[in-house]
């Protein structure tokens, strides 16, 4: 399988509706093509089909025997595209860096890191007792291991 080809048969795809994004892309040994795409307002099955046939209808199966695979990513999966961050910004996201892990409600986002908010309880300054307190976290993108949004039901 030409796997030069079907990369800009994806990229075309994909070009074709500006909200969407490349996840993943991979070519099994037994040409099993999987593509996972995003986009900043969802994808819908619509889009998945066009970029399904849009690929299939540009491969020639007398060359290449193939199965094909266009998906979004599970709920559960980790984010790796800052675009996904940007779209869920406002959700609660947990987040685990080589040394400290983070669970807060994601603010903001830019090129460089992600804001999460939270609230904690904490011994008073003078006295006995709790009190809430507000917590922010800045953490660099390239600091980041996994994050996820947290799924509340």
């Amino acid at each position: 399988m030409n796997r030069s080809k079907v990369t800009n048969l994806v990229d075309e795809a994909i070009a074709e509706n500006p909200a969407l994004f490349l996840i993943s892309f991979d070519i099994a040994e037994n040409n099993t093509i999987k593509v996972v795409v995003d986009g900043d307002l969802g994808v819908n099955l619509q889009e998945c089909i066009r970029i399904s046939r849009h690929i299939e209808h540009n491969l020639d199966r007398e060359e290449d025997d193939f199965s094909l695979e266009v998906t979004t990513p599970d709920i559960s999966d980790a984010l790796v595209h800052i675009r996904q961050y940007q779209k869920n910004i406002g959700r609660i996201m947990k987040i685990r860096t080589e040394i400290s892990k983070f669970e807060g409600k994601l603010v903001e986002v830019n090129n460089d890191e992600v804001t999460l908010t939270w609230k904690a309880r904490e011994p008073k300054p003078i006295g006995k007792g709790k009190i809430t307190v507000d917590k922010e976290a800045k953490i660099p993108l390239k600091d980041i291991k996994q994050a996820k949004a947290k799924i509340i039901f």
